[in-house]
């Protein structure tokens, strides 16, 4: 079994690390090779389990789409190499043979004719006629690899076709993935935070012996109809334009509409080529469309809230040069057919059987302002949840969300419904005051007073309001203390030019987070979770510490896993290398998740002390001010000390005020003698 080079989106990469060696036993989806572009940094995994025959590359190779890098073994010492000849072979045998070939090999050959969009699943009988356990596979979503954000059914669950099965967020889409079968769900083979690809296991749904059969037989005349069309696009696009104005329109959501979430550019804003410059939404994916060439935004034809469909002009752009081959025109001119033809075999939206609109708690969906249009942009929500509030009417920023993350569930917005329509009658004051997300009532008008210029925060800085929002319900005290780092200090100026030699920015910030996290060890109510209850608190087996780094953009915390198990040169090394990821916007989801305790320092900027804000669901957060040299008594005189002042931020519902000020005084006593960490 050869192991080749993926599609990695470019055209040449860079074997960087091989990750094996000739001999090793590896398993399915274990990384074998390190491939580097100028784009991004990809692991192969490999497809089958065996044993490492041959390694075909070596480390700063060029390799392109197909290259083989590994060739397996499999562990019964057979070998093979699948060749393309013999996959046609195998096909075309299925085709005039299908009733003496397994039900696999059939319905691998009908998959292998559908269009990428509408392979959702891939199904497997392996029952009888009764009865046959079909397996649905993760579709190609556009990217190598996602996360699985949401698993939406449980075992046991009756599923319909087309209903969302999972919710997968890579870091240019969030897609729930439909089932294409209705049945029983028989096993779940994946968890939330698994880092999947296309292919991969999803569940088992147990289902009429004949449905897989007769969905497979049904996609064939469907793909038979959108293949030529997938094919015709490429021919005009093939010829390179000149110089000039490119419309970028709406590409295939594998859905009649979507609306526009979120235009992330402005008219006269310069671009790059994949550079996102729209956010638009279905009810089955969020997806950022990218500018496919370098240049100025000309025209904006659409608007926050608008309903548009597959081959709508979105924005116009003023090309700097070639045009890359994701023309838009073909597909305004080849799609609109596929797309009038797919609407006319829907059915009607839910909407329209869904409940009177006099009944809905608040204005449906088309009568949104821009304020509120704008606001349910900025809300951590999966696609099912926003069809689902723009069914009921339902303005996403006025819900408060339960789900991991501050992510809004279905739950959410039928209880907020449930409020709405329980709600007493006579209380048009409450019903007319505009409440924002924080609470807060709308803004005066300046207009007497100068006016404004509207200037709109980072993308970075909206995802973060709804999460500081929540720090309005902590009960939050700051303790303050003063170390005294001295020494500390001395000893990690003469270990600076050593560490230095090795690449290495060793910081007073990683002597502290050892310290934290050896007190955090005998202190476990400060890396602790007040229970959903609020009658008990949650220990964490683990301790995963967050860092805040400013960049930019804003703030973000990304977490340092573990910091109790590592030296301090481990840890000097993790925190450099998750700032520079911080400051090259290459955080991965992983990267800032899982936190129990969070450090933030103020470095060499200034100020003498502040509170730091409780990042819930945590209990606790450590501030660190600049050092500074001051006067401190001996006994009989004063000696210059160059002293270090914390502020330690507690939820007093879990601290008491007692336990925050022994916690700060333990760490006083690590940081002016660091030695006492090893007895």
């Amino acid at each position: 079994m050869q192991i080749k080079t993926p599609d990695i989106g470019v055209d040449k990469a860079t074997v960087a690390e091989i990750l094996v060696k000739v001999g090793d036993s590896v398993e399915i989806d274990d990384s074998l090779v390190l491939l580097e572009s100028d784009k991004a940094s990809v692991e192969v995994p490999s497809t089958s389990a065996g044993i490492v025959k041959s390694i075909t590359v070596a480390a700063g190779d060029v390799v392109s789409e197909g290259s083989v890098l590994i060739e397996l073994e499999a562990e019964d010492g057979s070998t093979g190499v699948v060749e393309a000849q013999e996959a046609d072979a195998s096909q075309k045998t299925s085709e005039n043979t299908p009733t003496s070939l397994p039900d696999q090999e059939i319905m691998q050959e009908l998959s292998s004719h559908q269009p990428k969009a509408a392979q959702a699943v891939e199904q497997t009988a392996q029952t009888g006629a009764t009865s046959s356990i079909v397996e649905v596979k993760l579709p190609d979503i556009g990217v190598e690899k996602a996360l699985v954000g949401e698993i939406l059914v449980q075992v046991g669950d009756q599923i319909e076709v087309d209903q969302s099965l999972v919710v997968v967020e890579s870091d240019k889409a969030t897609v729930e993935v439909p089932s294409t079968v209705s049945g029983t769900v028989e096993s779940i083979e994946i968890k939330e935070g698994d880092s999947v690809k296309e292919g991969v296991l999803i569940l088992k749904v147990k289902t009429a012996g004949s449905a897989p059969a007769t969905q497979a037989e049904a996609a064939k005349p469907e793909a038979a109809q959108v293949t030529p069309e997938a094919k015709a696009e490429p021919a005009p696009q093939a010829a390179a334009a000149p110089a000039g104005e490119i419309e970028v329109a709406v590409p295939d959501l594998g859905v009649d509409k979507a609306a526009v979430a979120e235009i992330l550019v402005q008219v006269g804003d310069t671009v790059e080529a994949d550079q996102s410059i729209i956010v638009v939404e279905s009810d089955k994916a969020t997806v950022e469309v990218p500018s496919p060439s370098a240049g100025v935004i000309k025209a904006i034809h659409v608007e926050v809230g608008q309903n548009v469909s597959q081959g709508i002009a979105l924005v116009t752009i003023e090309a700097a040069g070639q045009v890359k081959a994701a023309s838009t025109p073909a597909a305004k001119t080849e799609s609109a057919p596929a797309v009038k033809a797919e609407a006319a075999t829907k059915p009607a939206p839910a909407a329209d059987t869904s409940a009177p609109v006099e009944q809905a708690p608040v204005q449906s969906a088309d009568k949104l302002s821009k304020e509120q249009n704008a606001a349910n942009a900025k809300v951590y929500a999966g696609p099912a949840v926003r069809k689902l509030a723009r069914e009921l009417g339902v303005v996403l920023a006025e819900v408060q969300a339960s789900g991991p993350h501050t992510r809004l569930m279905k739950e959410d917005v039928f209880a907020y419904v449930k409020t709405r329509l329980t709600a007493p009658q006579d209380a048009p004051v409450a019903a007319a005051a505009a409440v924002q997300v924080a609470g807060l009532p709308k803004l005066p008008d300046f207009s007497a007073f100068g006016g404004v210029e509207e200037k709109a925060m980072t993308r970075l800085q909206q995802v973060s309001v709804p999460q500081l929002s929540l720090n309005n319900y902590i009960p939050q005290v700051t303790q303050f203390d003063l170390a005294d780092i001295t020494e500390l200090e001395a000893w990690r100026g003469d270990l600076k030019a050593k560490f230095k030699q090795d690449g290495i920015s060793l910081t007073i910030l990683a002597f502290i987070a050892k310290a934290v996290a050896h007190l955090l060890k005998e202190e476990p109510y400060f890396a602790g979770h007040l229970a959903d209850d609020q009658k008990s608190v949650l220990f964490r087996n683990e301790i995963h510490m967050g860092i805040a780094v400013a960049t930019p953009d804003g703030l973000t915390v990304p977490v340092l896993r573990n910091p109790d198990q590592k030296s301090i040169k481990q840890i000097a090394v993790e925190l450099g290398e998750l700032s520079k990821k911080a400051r090259d916007k290459k955080l991965s989801p992983k990267d800032l998740q899982g936190a129990n305790f969070t450090i933030t320092s103020l470095g060499s900027i200034g100020g003498t002390a502040f509170t730091p804000l409780v990042n819930w669901p945590q209990v606790a957060i450590l501030g660190i001010s600049p050092a500074t040299m001051q006067p401190v008594w001996n006994g009989t005189g004063f000696d210059p000390k160059l002293m270090l002042p914390l502020s330690l931020s507690y939820d007093h519902r879990v601290i008491n005020g007692a336990d925050a000020a022994r916690f700060t005084n333990k760490l006083t006593k690590l940081l002016a003698d660091i030695r006492s960490l090893l007895l």
